[in-house]
């Protein structure tokens, strides 16, 4: 591909007007006035409550100015104390260096009852004027005459986190290493602000992303309730996002136009949406939510009736793209069992995935499955001393490698020890819990930030199936390919994944339009031979939309039937698309999900 096509910042248009998206500080604040104006009443309460990450120096400053008062609150001063904070979510983030355990903590956990109780006291004397109460929590503590919320994608907390800009909520530790943060915000903070934001969501009068730093958006909490069930009846994609990594390739700078002077890209995360972000189109002006509010507020429109009962207002499918054109081997790893993430962790499913090779150069590899003639205890034994640094590990002796080249399909069930060799781009179908990911070996090189990686064998060796050796993963988990349908102009594949595996997947060889259906399960999508092609309703149900190769896209469960054809420089030549979705009967025979 000499030229990209690849959107960086997809969209869905909500309205043709500019103006129904309000820029600005200025511009928010008179907004802001004039609604209170039209409210007559003599005492107005402004509840203004935040997602962790927002920039409360810049947000709680413009909203200071810009908004006569006669009381400001701010809920970190109804908090209880650091101390106490601290002990009370240590249960969930513990003292590993990467897990720890979903929180069943609530936003009200937070607060000090007895400032509590001085704060609803001194609100109820104030008889006169407008007050503010700004803070993450704020709409658990009065019902305001005007609630405002402010939004922040998960990717850009993490960024501000990188640069010290962020505290964990209810604490002030902006100078934590950013693995800790992170894993603090990823068990609890996350979680709870999630559960309050669930809770509020159709109540928001006005919404801010507050994602660009001094470049502030506002629209209607009503227009946006409009964007995201508009979005979970049409196909659409979230905003990818790329990151440099130590084993980092160079093939997605080129396929995805990204800054040459990186010194590399390792992935490109296009289809998490607990962590991408959603663009809402306005005229010609953008709003940045986080992706997971059209899962909270659309689940079943979006993943279905049966795929919502059986995981709730969670997305299960993941993919991304994994870089290692002219890079390295990623680190060998395994994920964890079912039996094992539930006693550990808390959680109900695991982390089975697969690699589908989207390139390949002539020398590419996956490491997968074990040798015959592995000996348990003399492997961990050799990763123990590589961790150690007496020795290295050498892989090719416990570990089966494999020769791959473009367009197969390796199956990796959870238990499984596995990495991608380099030179290769992988697009990694997987289900959610992806920081689930114990690292065994990490080829003796440190991360980015010059520091060794966390390897993880106590929690790895607990969980590896010795008993998945060569002749084992040759006959099933490597192009377990099976002609399933045909039709004019296109064939149709199952491709896997394995039957321990509730994930399913189909590919499509297709020179002229293929028809596909949800179903009543959400469908993931990536286009993986083609210059583009074009998603189309039969009935004319949605606008019809168009992908380009390497991108990712979602069909909610809602949509139903619609087409794929090639187009543009594409029309007359043979495409390719990889579809995953849920197979809800497979699920209670899984080894790999428990029910509740």
């Amino acid at each position: 591909m000499t030229i990209s096509n690849y959107d960086k910042f997809p969209s869905v248009k909500v309205s043709d007007h500019s103006e129904d998206c309000v820029t600005g500080w200025e511009n928010i604040g008179g907004t802001i006035r004039n609604r209170i104006a039209a409210l007559t009443k003599k005492k107005v309460v402004i509840v203004i409550d935040c997602y962790h990450g927002v920039n409360h120096t810049e947000v709680e400053k413009a909203f200071r100015e810009s908004i006569e008062h006669i009381a400001f609150y701010n809920t970190t001063e109804l908090f209880k104390t650091d101390r106490e904070i601290s002990e009370m979510v240590y249960p969930f983030v513990t003292d590993d260096e990467v897990f720890g355990y979903w929180t069943t903590l609530r936003m009200g956990d937070y607060f000090d009852p007895g400032k509590l109780q001085n704060f609803s006291q001194n609100l109820k004397n104030i008889e006169e004027g407008v007050v503010i109460i700004y803070g993450a929590g704020a709409a658990c503590l009065a019902e305001g005459d005007l609630l405002v919320y402010c939004d922040m994608a998960r990717w850009e907390i993490q960024l501000r986190m990188r640069r010290n800009e962020v505290s964990n909520l209810g604490l002030n530790n902006r100078e934590t290493d950013f693995s800790l943060q992170y894993k603090h915000a990823y068990f609890v903070d996350w979680r709870v602000l999630d559960q309050h934001k669930t809770n509020y969501m159709t109540q928001w009068n006005y919404v801010v992303d507050t994602n660009c730093a001094g470049q502030p958006k506002m629209i209607k909490g009503a227009d946006l309730l409009k964007g995201l069930k508009i979005a979970a009846h049409r196909p659409f994609r979230v905003v990818p996002f790329f990151d440099p990594g130590p084993w980092g390739g160079q093939w997605l700078k080129k396929v995805a136009d990204l800054d040459k002077d990186t010194v590399n890209f390792a992935w490109a995360f296009d289809c998490v949406p607990e962590e991408n972000s959603m663009l809402l189109r306005f005229g010609e002006t953008t709003f940045e939510i986080p992706s997971v509010n059209l899962v909270f507020n659309q689940p079943e429109a979006l993943l279905g009736k049966k795929v919502y009962e059986r995981f709730g207002a969670e997305f299960p499918i993941r993919f991304d793209l994994l870089d290692t054109m002219e890079g390295g081997n990623l680190s060998l790893q395994v994920h964890p069992t079912v039996k094992y993430i539930k006693e550990k962790f808390g959680m109900n499913y695991t982390q089975d995935e697969s690699y589908y090779l989207l390139d390949a150069k002539e020398n590419a590899v996956v490491y997968l499955g074990l040798n015959e003639d592995v000996d348990p205890d003399e492997m961990i034994h050799e990763l123990e001393e590589a961790q150690k640094g007496m020795s290295g590990f050498d892989a090719d002796k416990h570990v089966k490698k494999w020769p791959v080249k473009k367009h197969d399909h390796v199956l990796i069930p959870a238990g499984t020890v596995h990495c991608s060799g380099k030179d290769s781009i992988v697009l990694e179908i997987s289900t959610t819990p992806y920081i689930f990911t114990f690292k065994l070996w990490d080829w003796g090189r440190l991360g980015l930030d010059g520091k060794p990686r966390p390897i993880n064998i106590k929690h790895g060796q607990h969980v590896i199936q010795w008993d998945r050796k060569e002749s084992w993963i040759r006959k099933n988990l490597l192009n377990d390919i099976e002609k399933v349908a045909e039709g004019d102009g296109w064939i149709e594949e199952k491709t896997g994944l394995h039957a321990y595996q509730f994930l399913e997947s189909r590919r499509h060889w297709f020179t002229k339009p293929v028809l596909h259906t949800t179903d009543g399960g959400v469908n993931v999508i990536n286009l993986v031979e083609g210059k583009e092609a074009i998603v189309e309703s039969p009935e004319g149900l949605f606008e019809p939309f168009v992908i380009h190769y390497a991108e990712t896209f979602i069909v909610p469960a809602a949509v139903g039937e619609y087409t794929i054809r090639p187009y543009g420089a594409s029309e007359g030549q043979q495409c390719a698309t990889l579809k995953a979705f849920v197979q809800i009967g497979r699920i209670k025979n899984s080894h790999h999900y428990l029910a509740d």
